[in-house]
């Protein structure tokens, strides 16, 4: 985490960006954002926030990190006032090496603002739409509905990641490849599994997304930026994602500023995706020391 620019006054009732990003909405549950410019970063804004997936077949390397990272941000604040994790499995076995599917979560006190990370792996297969909407309501309820739980205090802020796993569905493998060497990506939009349950009301609703400009993320061939070739010639789809809501925008300005896939990642059948996002409290909710008070 470290410090942007904040580009939004803090003087409006709800933030600029959310209210001007609403002509962009695709669908009901899920709303489509664009991605401002890069920001620069400095001390003078609450903070930003820089999130990656990574499904990397349980393979972490430094300079992996390093190099996503680079792009983002070139200095870190950690000064949690508050910081709590809660985990939840949701069953399931994925792969030949038996994951169990679930997700972990962390809950972060940073100068009075209420932050919830999610990292999740739901159901694999295009089939099991059901089931990953399922798995989305549980482990809300889950961390979200327990007196003793560390998240039963609302968050103002709250973050969804990782291989949600949901698929695009309706159109064969070689129509949807063709469509992505043509750099043809909103057609497939509307093939999105995660799209269409959001509309219909099944999952995140109300969160944020940026715009899906990057090519699918899965599946590719080790080694490699091909898509899958094996026997199986999977349909290639988004399935890792990065979604947000703000739950406050009466007091908190939000600005996404990257979402995108890094196509040098070759240790995974997956692709890495990125976002950055940057986050400031409005003044006047400020006390007379600076620090907002919630």
């Amino acid at each position: 985490m470290g410090n942007c620019n904040a580009t939004l006054p803090a003087a409006k009732r709800r933030s600029q960006f959310l209210r001007e990003q609403m002509e962009f909405r695709t669908h009901e549950g899920i709303k489509s954002v664009k991605v401002n410019s890069l920001c620069d970063f400095s001390r003078n804004s609450d903070i930003c926030i820089c999130l990656v997936t990574w499904n990397m077949n349980g393979k972490v390397c430094k300079r992996y990190l390093e190099r996503i990272l680079h792009d983002c941000c070139k200095q870190f604040f950690w000064i949690p006032i508050e910081l709590k994790v809660d985990k939840h499995s949701v069953g399931g076995l994925g792969g030949l090496i038996r994951r169990t599917k679930g997700a972990v979560a962390i809950y972060i006190n940073y100068k009075g603002i209420r932050m919830v990370f999610i990292s999740c792996h739901l159901s694999a297969h295009a089939r099991n739409v059901e089931e990953r909407n399922s798995q989305f309501r549980l482990i809300t309820h889950n961390l979200f509905s327990k007196d003793w739980n560390p998240y039963a205090r609302p968050a103002q802020i709250t973050i969804w990641m990782g291989d949600l796993n949901y698929r695009i569905q309706g159109i064969d493998t070689y129509p949807v490849r063709r469509l992505i060497q043509k750099d043809l990506l909103t057609p497939l939009t509307s093939k999105d599994q995660l799209l269409q349950e959001a509309e219909r009301g099944q999952i995140f609703n109300g969160f944020y997304e940026g715009i899906l400009t990057f090519k699918p993320t899965y599946k590719y061939n080790l080694g490699s930026s091909d898509y899958d070739t094996s026997h199986k010639v999977r349909v290639p789809s988004w399935t890792d994602r990065i979604l947000f809501k703000i739950e406050d925008v009466d007091k908190i300005d939000a600005s996404l500023h990257c979402y995108e896939s890094v196509d040098s990642i070759h240790s995974s059948d997956h692709k890495p995706v990125k976002a950055h996002l940057c986050l400031k409290v409005r003044e006047q909710e400020a006390s007379v020391h600076g620090n907002p008070v919630i």
